[in-house]
């Protein structure tokens, strides 16, 4: 995606317009690449959160099902991304919107494009919230199992009162540190939704201005909308690389530990 915006740009700034009558046959494609890079991401990021859930969720026969079947869903994605370039080509065409070629009316981008995504972005809001408290429940249950079965293990008859306070005090740090750890984990997967919907704000709501016949967006506000599109894939790097075991391997790179990246 990031090349085929890349490309058509440089085009434009180089005295190529993208939009000229001989270039029509470069838009055709530029409008299919943009319209099946774009809508894609959606469908993957869904199919990412109803995986997370079938497997942390306990769904078990889902999950083993998913997990023989992986093919199937690596293919959903892009067949659903190209079947739906292939019908804005084949219907509407794609033209010039002023960096890339796509849809150049903003009803038919509204329509095909945002309500599916607004849809899919509540949907996985849903899910992981959801599995928030799957995951928080269980594991309270789990705590109290454990800090007994902990410290009935360590202890021998006859030790002294003392020494049974503070091995219990140990056993409560380590497991609800453990806690602390989880729900860390489970806040974080709620927020690629939240970013999702933080990025596509401005873009929905130019759409619907621009669709209810409100006019011209002013020229800030439009280079806005193509920034937002444009970001989602260092959103998703952001989002999905960006952890506690990716953070720690960078600093004992960074910081001269090279034990771990042996050269």
């Amino acid at each position: 995606m990031a090349l085929n915006f890349m490309l058509s740009t440089s085009m434009n700034i180089s005295g190529y317009p993208i939009g000229d009558e001989s270039r029509k046959d470069f838009c055709s494609v530029n409008g299919f690449l943009t319209q099946a890079f774009v809508v894609q991401t959606d469908y993957w990021v869904l199919i990412i959160a109803t995986n997370t859930f079938l497997i942390l969720g306990d769904q078990k026969r889902a999950a083993a099902w998913v997990q023989d079947h992986w093919i199937i869903l690596w293919l959903l994605p892009w067949g659903f991304s190209l079947l739906w370039a292939s019908l804005g080509l084949a219907i509407t065409g794609y033209g010039d919107i002023g960096a890339w070629c796509w849809f150049t009316s903003d009803l038919t981008r509204l329509l095909v494009n945002f309500i599916q995504r607004w849809v899919i972005i509540v949907s996985i809001l849903a899910i992981y919230i959801r599995l928030y408290f799957i995951i928080y429940k269980a594991h309270r249950g789990t705590v109290s199992d454990e800090e007994v079965s902990v410290v009935l293990n360590v202890m021998p008859i006859g030790s002294d009162p003392k020494s049974k306070r503070d091995t219990h005090t140990v056993s409560k740090i380590k497991i609800r540190g453990d806690a602390k750890a989880l729900k860390r984990v489970s806040y974080r997967m709620m927020q690629y939704p939240l970013a999702y919907m933080f990025i596509w704000i401005i873009p929905t709501s130019i759409r619907i201005y621009h669709a209810t016949g409100g006019g011209q967006a002013p020229l800030y506000l439009n280079i806005l909308d193509k920034g937002c599109i444009v970001i989602q894939g260092f959103i998703d790097a952001m989002v999905y690389g960006f952890n506690e075991r990716a953070w720690n391997g960078w600093k004992d790179f960074l910081f001269g530990d090279t034990r771990r990246f042996p050269i």
